[in-house]
């Protein structure tokens, strides 16, 4: 009898279901031919013993390394053309620019396309002080940027006005007080328009609160929104107010599509965090939870290899959140305004 026989009895009908041949009639494909491989594991004792058995003994990958690898697999999801992420909180202190940066930091180390930081902050914002110290920040700000956009023709001309952070870009707010309150939205849809010309994802540190105009601005525009708060309850609470603010005003498509990031720096064990996770989680596309990191909470330049794992992780995992709205979903940012896709650029995407 043939191996492929199918024996006569009362489960001949589970037996045809169970075997398919690898011939497909109707579309003329021949599938199941490649045996699957497990994935070879990068870390840990998988990776050790995959290397001492010369890939003979394959352990696959670790939960951690699957979580990792999925988590990359979503950063670098395609984008058809600009996406403006906005990030924004109603209360200062909550760690609104730690997000920002990290947030720029992920995308840009394991993206192939352009990814760029802008600080909108009117009040002299700090998002250059974390990514590439006080004293370079200050050199070239978006100011400077805003008197020469007639002379910018190509993105060799606008590095000159951002700085590199890894391989992120990163354009600084002015530090000056009587210039930075002078930062409006026509001010920041200026410099976005430009922006979007040459990079593909562009992130804003907005400031704090969203009455001001830039951040006006900056909603207006955007395309994902991430909102930071905290698992406290003044931070909780004014993170729902913002929540209510912009459905009221007519951002609830952002509301719905948003990303909460609440940030542990501040955990009380008298507040039962479940509650402000669970809100938010009924009120938006996802909640992540940043724990506290000695090296963030020093307060000097970010440097992602020196976040403990578990910051790390979560960094990633923004990433990975937001970066899988950048398909699929229907945006009301830069494409529907207008502006442009990034150009082919004769030095190519780094």
């Amino acid at each position: 009898m043939s191996d492929f026989a199918v024996t006569a009895g009362p489960d001949l009908e589970s037996q045809q279901q169970a075997f398919r041949p690898a011939w497909d009639e109707e579309t003329g494909v021949l599938s199941g031919v490649v045996r699957e491989r497990r994935a070879r594991p990068k870390q840990g004792w998988r990776h050790l013993a995959y290397q001492l058995t010369g890939g003979r003994w394959n352990p696959g990958l670790s939960e951690a390394e699957a979580r990792l690898r999925d988590q990359l697999q979503k950063i670098r999801t395609p984008l058809p053309g600009p996406h403006s992420v906005v990030v924004g909180s109603i209360k200062g202190g909550i760690g609104k620019t730690t997000v920002s940066a990290l947030l720029g930091l992920a995308l840009a180390e394991h993206r192939g396309d352009r990814v760029i930081a802008m600080d909108a902050n009117p009040d002299a914002g700090t998002l250059g002080d974390r990514l590439v110290g006080e004293t370079l920040a200050a050199k070239t700000t978006v100011r400077d940027l805003l008197y020469a956009l007639d002379e910018i023709r190509a993105h060799t001309d606008l590095a000159g006005y951002t700085h590199l952070a890894g391989r992120l870009q990163v354009l600084t707010s002015e530090q000056e007080p009587e210039l930075s309150e002078t930062f409006s939205a026509a001010d920041y849809e200026a410099a976005l328009r430009l922006l979007s010309r040459y990079y593909n994802a562009i992130i804003t540190d907005s400031g704090t609160g969203i009455v001001h105009s830039a951040m006006q601005g900056s909603l207006r525009h955007a395309d994902s929104l991430v909102i930071v708060g905290a698992p406290t309850n003044d931070g909780a609470s004014r993170a729902a107010r913002t929540f209510r603010w912009l459905a009221a005003n007519g951002y609830r498509h952002l509301t719905e599509d948003a990303v909460v990031v609440l940030s542990y720096d501040r955990h009380s064990p008298d507040i039962d965090d479940r509650v402000i996770r669970d809100f938010f989680a009924e009120r938006c596309r996802a909640v992540i939870v940043l724990p506290p990191d000695p090296h963030l909470q020093a307060g000097g330049i970010i440097d992602f290899d020196a976040l403990t794992p578990a910051a790390r992780d979560a960094a990633l995992e923004l990433a990975a959140t937001v970066a899988e709205g950048f398909q699929g979903r229907r945006t009301q940012g830069l494409a529907s305004h207008g502006f442009r896709t990034p150009p082919t650029d004769p030095g190519g995407p780094r």
